[in-house]
């Protein structure tokens, strides 16, 4: 935020231009303004803070319009030092400033102060605004909403005017960022009710929602209802449509989306790559990769992580490697932390420990967190114990209290039978204060979503569940199904480790909806943690003896299971 010298540094550029305006010494001080407004339109901050200066060094007259474009380009570009000078000029040594007129320049640092992370300067700002109007309130709404204050949010929301659409979508956009997509689609019906009508983006925001918690039925009304309203061709909730229906494991509808816009941009084209790929179709997302390059869209560092998370989840190594290689060979683009950490996870998955050992000595910075947790998956595979504990102990120094790190190291520990070990880690995790995240899985049924815990009792219907799978188990057996109790992390009796599978929350989530949704419905769960070997071998045979497609989004990928198969070919 403070690195205002060398922002300006990078853009500094002459400003002679064949329009003559460099000629005028005292030229008319609405020319003046018009180059500062023109200047921001497009992007050149640098530019508009140079004529800024040079207004002030030859003393021209300054209003209002020109403290709105130059605290504008400060807003823009985060610089928080020069936007304060201007303010303090403001207020110390600009007698003629007319206090009457001072509104637009009020919200537009309201908007400074937010954007450059210091949202109680704003807030004392927009206190002493005499007569705020909705862009004042709307600045502060936004500024809340971006600093991750949505407590402070929720209480300007409902004391601001609503009349129009703008507070509307921060407010569900802010909720969707902040984890609380079920608060959002209800202010969604909220606003509806208060007779406001949605906007592209606040249909964007309600997609976002629909995707996070796998509201597919509710997205599908959302989206009749952006076509109802003419919405289709808006890019920003096209992009979150596209995004919605991949997020519920409608890849087929997603694709659709992306095959119906009728302006894609590279935020199309990643998001339609990251879709196949978290699907598991690797070959189909290089297929599209190849295609936006044929369209001369040029790839980012975006890109390039959703195409090698793609090559990860399709366990394509090689092709990963090359895709790698090429970012910066052929792009220019330096590869960051999150790109060698794909690429070593792509080769720990895939039992080429030593060769990720081999990127990591070669990386130009030190490892961090994800690489770590990278190698630590990897070696969990493979069951590379030395080291496992290593890369978990460089977690455990950067990331104390992180419960996945712990989590990997026992469930290690534990595929040796190491009990003592594990019994060792789980108690230095209670002596650390970290608690493990409980398994959770949820499940759309008539509108509403159903979410199952592990060892489900809370759930009215958790009963009639358990006694389906009871059900369902022995056709499952006759199958050749057998229980992979290596997958009881605890060191118990093996007639209570089949229990103990059998009340892990995925299985119970996917028993619900064969029970509740239609004959011949694909049942699809959503789940908070990577799904387990048994349940993912479970799977398959529920689809085998139910003759029904089940889609499971677990918490690094999507599994459809058909036909005695997984879409993953039980890698991932």
């Amino acid at each position: 935020m403070d690195n205002d010298g060398g922002w300006l540094c990078q853009k500094r550029r002459y400003l002679r231009s064949a329009s003559g305006f460099d000629e005028m010494e005292q030229g008319f001080d609405v020319v003046w303004n018009a180059m500062i407004s023109g200047y921001v339109r497009h992007g050149y901050f640098c530019e508009a803070f140079e004529i800024f200066r040079r207004m002030l060094s030859l003393k021209l007259p300054l209003d209002e319009f020109t403290y709105t474009s130059v605290l504008s380009a400060c807003a823009n570009a985060g610089l928080y030092r020069h936007g304060k000078a201007v303010h303090a000029r403001i207020i110390r040594d600009d007698p003629n400033f007319n206090p009457d007129s001072a509104l637009p320049v009020e919200n537009i640092l309201v908007t400074l102060y937010s954007r450059c992370g210091k949202i109680d300067i704003a807030k004392h700002v927009f206190d002493g605004i005499r007569k705020k109007d909705p862009v004042s309130w709307n600045a502060l709404l936004s500024g809340y909403v971006n600093c991750g204050r949505i407590n402070d949010a929720r209480a300007i929301f409902e004391h601001m005017p609503r009349e129009n659409q703008l507070p509307w979508m921060v407010m569900i956009s802010g909720l969707v960022q902040d984890g609380l997509p079920e608060e959002a689609l209800k202010l969604f019906n909220r606003m509806r009710v208060e007779n406001v009508d949605p906007c592209d983006y606040t249909y964007a925001g309600t997609f976002s929602a629909c995707g996070d918690i796998g509201a597919l039925e509710h997205g599908r009304q959302h989206h009749g209802q952006l076509i109802g309203r003419g919405y289709e061709s808006s890019n920003s909730a096209g992009n979150a449509l596209m995004t919605m229906y991949a997020k519920c494991g409608a890849i087929e509808e997603a694709h659709l989306v992306f095959l119906e816009m009728s302006n894609v941009d590279s935020v199309s084209w990643n998001s339609i790559i990251a879709a196949f790929g978290h699907h598991g179709h690797g070959d189909d997302a290089i297929a599209l990769f190849e295609g936006m390059l044929k369209e001369n869209i040029y790839p980012d560092r975006l890109t390039f992580l959703t195409v090698l998370t793609a090559c990860n989840h399709a366990g394509l190594v090689d092709e990963g490697i090359q895709y790698f290689d090429s970012m910066q060979h052929h792009y220019g683009i330096s590869p960051g932390e999150d790109h060698y950490a794909r690429l070593i996870d792509l080769l720990g998955r895939a039992g080429r420990i030593e060769e990720a050992k081999d990127v990591i000595e070669s990386m130009p910075f030190i490892p961090g967190p994800s690489i770590w947790e990278s190698v630590l998956s990897g070696c969990r595979t493979h069951r590379n114990m030395e080291l496992a504990i290593y890369a978990a102990e460089q977690l455990f120094k950067m990331i104390p209290k992180h419960h996945g790190s712990y989590v990997l190291l026992s469930n290690t520990y534990a595929s040796f039978g190491l009990w003592e070990d594990v019994a060792r880690v789980r108690k230095l995790m209670r002596d650390r204060g970290v608690k493990k995240e409980p398994g959770c899985s949820w499940i759309e049924v008539e509108n509403k979503v159903h979410v199952f815990l592990v060892n489900e009792t809370v759930h009215p219907e958790a009963e009639k569940a358990y006694n389906f799978l009871e059900m369902l188990g022995a056709k499952m057996r006759k199958l050749g199904y057998v229980p992979d109790t290596r997958f009881v992390l605890q060191d118990v009796e093996t007639e209570r480790k089949e229990y103990v599978l059998s009340t892990h929350s995925e299985k119970l989530a996917v028993a619900f909806g064969l029970l509740k949704l239609p004959v011949g419905a694909t049942v699809r769960v959503l789940k908070n943690l990577r799904i387990c070997g048994d349940c993912h071998s479970a799977m398959i045979f529920m689809s085998m003896s139910t003759r029904r497609d089940i889609v499971v989004r677990d918490g690094k990928r999507f599994h459809h299971f058909k036909d005695g198969e997984c879409s993953c070919g039980n890698y991932w």
